[in-house]
């Protein structure tokens, strides 16, 4: 099913997390009315029985990586 990501990013070396934009995630599911498989002529009540009326709940990742971030890497190059 479709369904929004959220990603924010931890570096371990400076501390400093960041918050990416939000990504949608398209599925490929002809009964998810959001993906672009999802027949056009399919509406009103029978498409309200037969499919996914609401996009999933969020995808949220906060990957811990092990360096310093963007931030704080163009910092020391400019010193």
């Amino acid at each position: 099913m479709c369904r929004w990501r959220h990603v924010r990013n931890v570096y371990l070396a400076c501390g400093h997390a960041f918050t990416l934009p939000e990504e949608l995630i398209v599925c490929e599911n002809r009964n998810c009315k959001f993906s672009p498989n999802h027949p056009r002529d399919c509406a009103g009540p029978r498409c309200k029985q037969a499919c996914w009326q609401y996009r999933q709940y969020p995808q949220q990742y906060s990957p811990n990586i092990n360096s310093v971030c963007p931030t704080c890497q163009q910092a020391v190059m400019r010193h």
